[in-house]
């Protein structure tokens, strides 16, 4: 399964599965983008999206049914 990050935001075919398979993350970036400006926006975005790739893969590694910290 794709993450909200996976999807490419140009193109409004997956823009719209992105908004139907995460409507509260859809919400909140919509909410974001309306009150920042477009460059500050845009480099958030990247910084979530860098960030979220680097903590996925290891919440995949975790091996105990505990949660771990990354």
């Amino acid at each position: 399964m794709k993450s909200f990050y996976d999807f490419n935001r140009n193109n409004p075919e997956e823009r719209l599965e992105q908004y139907k398979l995460f409507p509260e993350m859809a919400l909140y970036h919509i909410a974001l983008h309306e009150e920042m400006e477009e460059e500050e926006y845009q480099a958030f975005y990247s910084a979530e999206k860098a960030a979220f790739m680097y903590a996925a893969p290891h919440m995949h590694q975790q091996r105990s049914q505990r949660w771990a910290a990354v």
